[in-house]
């Protein structure tokens, strides 16, 4: 197997000290861009909000600054992220402000009508069943939930075989059920980010 292909396998699912070191690279490297992605969005104070393949949990250390009031929950299927995540998330854990679990977005392990927020950073263009990952994050969505999904343009290219334009994107979200679906980019970054609400 070749260097690239182990490296995009550790970005996919990290395992090991490589993947632990490549998600703290990913930690550092993310904080802009979701800077970014939350300039537009506006949550209650009192939200309780899921981070989809939170990695090493800078997401959530961001969302647990920016929304000191919340409560915050991440998933993740590698069992690595999920340790490096409650490691960076210590002291929020420890004060029963951040829930951190291994899972799959395609089986979200949550009841229907959780979540006022869903968040998925730099993640679902690795998701194996993009349709049916909308379907659950839509079914633990409450009613005026809002899911955001940002990306680097490149990776989505690199990695998806479909759902790559904005249109694509638009279309299955509204099928799934969303409204007032957004799709925007940076153009000098070359990052997307895409919103959606849960209307029914």
């Amino acid at each position: 197997m070749s260097l690239l292909k182990k490296l995009i396998g550790q970005a996919k699912h990290p395992r090991g000290f490589i993947g632990s070191l490549m998600l703290s690279i990913m930690n550092t490297s993310h904080t802009q861009m979701n800077v970014w992605a939350w300039e537009k969005v506006k949550i209650r104070e009192d939200s309780v909000m899921l981070d989809v393949g939170c990695g090493g949990g800078r997401t959530i250390q961001l969302l647990s600054i920016w929304n000191p009031q919340a409560r915050i929950y991440g998933i993740d299927y590698s069992e690595q992220a999920v340790k490096d995540s409650i490691r960076a998330n210590k002291a929020d854990i420890a004060e029963g402000k951040v829930h951190i679990q291994q899972a799959s977005v395609t089986d979200i392990p949550f009841s229907d009508h959780t979540f006022d927020m869903i968040t998925a950073f730099q993640t679902h263009y690795f998701w194996p069943d993009m349709e049916n990952s909308l379907k659950e994050i839509f079914r633990v969505l409450k009613v005026e939930g809002c899911l955001l999904i940002t990306a680097d343009l490149y990776k989505i290219n690199y990695h998806m075989k479909s759902y790559q334009t904005k249109e694509d994107m638009e279309q299955l979200l509204l099928k799934t059920g969303f409204s007032d679906v957004k799709i925007d980019e940076n153009p000098a970054k070359k990052w997307i980010r895409i919103q959606g609400i849960k209307r029914t």
